[in-house]
């Protein structure tokens, strides 16, 4: 659930929402999101000051505590 938020959300951000990929790492208690985007909308994705990328986090810890889970959202070169 979370991994397609995450992906409609960076989709409808970017440029080139075919570059876009999520890998997920699953814990006990938590998962790691891996985001990976083309090069030139990683700017797009982070935002000014990390604004963008602040509220991405923000809502993906809200979704994943409506599941009981962690989320940590990895932004990738």
């Amino acid at each position: 659930m979370e991994k397609d938020l995450v992906e409609y959300i960076v989709k409808s951000i970017v440029d080139d929402p075919s570059a876009v990929s999520i890998r997920v790492v699953d814990g006990e208690a938590s998962s790691i999101l891996e985001l990976s985007v083309g090069s030139g909308d990683i700017g797009k994705v982070i935002g000014k000051g990390g604004r963008v990328a602040r509220a991405i986090r923000t809502v993906l810890h809200a979704a994943a505590a409506k599941g009981g889970k962690r989320a940590i959202l990895e932004i990738l070169d």
